[in-house]
């Protein structure tokens, strides 16, 4: 399929995991990618193999993301596309009763804020066009309650979703729509990483997928493209929900 055909789209995060799997899925559907990551490396890398740009960007940073995005529609002369999927999940951020302030702080920035910078220097290229798609990476964790806290990650995505769904409903008159991805747990090399140091820790989530497994990064890709397309045309302030049926589940299969 070829849906995104000349469309050009902005992906944080896209040196490793999910931004990695999109800059794929958009290239093979015709996009022009714009590889956005704070690891120049990694960057550098997504971007050769998608035929797409690098660019390094500290999405934490007004003037950074500012500059991001009106250099890219200097460049090419639009933004189709913004996927706000950087974000990080550090071991610092633990229980409510350990976590540091400084934990905090660097959490609700990077997930949060700089999806707040990313819409609000995305969205004025967008209304020039009168149209324009944004996904905000969101995650089941904002959907539902964990004992295994990571209080910080949990409440950075949640100020995510509801961020997503009032600038879904303020421009939706406007052509452009907005959607948050809540994906349950992805077997990126970061997950896996730390599950295989904690096999425990990896069981007791596991447990809970009624599919009995993580997705593939390649599965959440494919369902942003859906975001990014005109075969979602007639959503927005919506949440995306690819979980493996967790935040459905009481139980699940033996």
């Amino acid at each position: 399929m070829e849906r995104l055909q000349d469309r050009v789209a902005v992906i944080t995060g896209a040196g490793s995991g999910i931004g990695l799997a999109t800059a794929r899925r958009f290239a093979a559907e015709g996009a022009k990618v714009i590889a956005v990551d704070i690891a120049e490396d990694a960057g550098k890398s997504c971007a050769a193999e998608v035929g797409g740009e690098f660019v390094a960007c500290d999405v934490a940073d007004e003037e950074s993301v500012r500059g991001l995005f009106d250099g890219v529609a200097e460049r090419y002369g639009r933004v189709d596309i913004a996927f706000n999927n950087a974000g990080i999940s550090p071991p610092d951020d633990d229980s409510i009763l350990v976590t540091g302030i400084d934990a905090w702080e660097r959490v609700l920035r990077v997930n949060t804020t700089s999806v707040y910078l990313c819409c609000k220097y995305a969205i004025p290229h967008m209304q020039r066009q009168g149209k324009g798609s944004i996904i905000n990476t969101a995650s089941f964790v904002a959907l539902l309650g964990a004992a295994t806290s990571q209080i910080a990650y949990t409440a950075s995505k949640g100020g995510v979703l509801a961020m997503t769904r009032e600038l879904g409903v303020q421009f939706a008159r406007e052509g452009i729509r907005i959607n948050a991805l809540c994906p349950g747990p992805v077997a990126t090399p970061l997950l896996m990483e730390l599950f295989a140091k904690d096999p425990e820790r990896a069981a007791r989530r596991l447990v809970h997928v009624p599919m009995g497994r993580f997705a593939e990064p390649a599965e959440i890709a494919a369902a942003v493209a859906f975001l990014a397309s005109d075969d979602s045309s007639f959503m927005t302030a919506s949440q995306f929900v690819v979980d493996g049926g967790i935040t459905a589940a009481y139980v699940t299969p033996l």
